[in-house]
């Protein structure tokens, strides 16, 4: 294990302890002294990830993290349920004992989860995984989330995207900056 600060190979395990389903380790660099944290998890069987082109590529829940992770920027959400819906995604991939699954089942799983999750990054998800190619296509799927009857705290996740609220704010914005000059 490669030290993150100095990138020296050698480090020492100083605690070790299982976290739901892998094993955390905090380990010591034995060149810079200082302090790092790594976890182990259990690999089953390796996962192919079939891309719309017809390439096969080993699954990488990092990578997974990582875009859903980006439809989640600065919304309210606690980065421990993000990892749970990887861990989710993963666990059901893992469940249906296949070995190849097609990209566009991975993104289907996401796109379920993060509709219950947070409906924001839901619709950032949609539009890059659904390739939305007009505003009417990225409209239709604002109105079915509004027409599914979630409660009024859930809709109000909505309520940037209507075009009325967008320009108040605007406007209150341009008045206080002339204020302040």
């Amino acid at each position: 294990m490669h030290c993150p600060y100095c990138n020296s190979p050698d480090s020492k395990v100083t605690d070790s302890r299982s976290v739901a389903e892998s094993i955390r380790r905090r380990r010591e660099c034995a060149r810079c002294g200082l302090r790092f944290t790594t976890y182990e998890r259990v690999q089953s069987t390796a996962l192919l990830v079939v891309k719309r082109d017809g390439r096969r590529q080993e699954f990488d829940r990092d990578k997974l993290l990582s875009r859903i992770v980006t439809a989640c920027a600065k919304r309210p959400i606690p980065f421990r349920d993000i990892e749970r819906v990887v861990q989710d995604i993963e666990g059901e991939l893992q469940a249906l004992g296949r070995a190849e699954f097609p990209s566009s089942a991975i993104g289907e799983m996401v796109m379920e989860q993060l509709r219950d999750l947070d409906r924001v990054a839901y619709v950032r998800w949609a539009s890059v995984y659904r390739d939305f190619q007009d505003l009417e296509s990225f409209e239709r799927v604002v109105k079915d989330l509004r027409e599914e009857g979630k409660e009024p705290e859930d809709t109000a996740q909505l309520t940037m995207l209507d075009d009325e609220p967008l320009r108040r704010r605007r406007a209150r914005a341009r008045r206080r900056s002339r204020t302040n000059r």
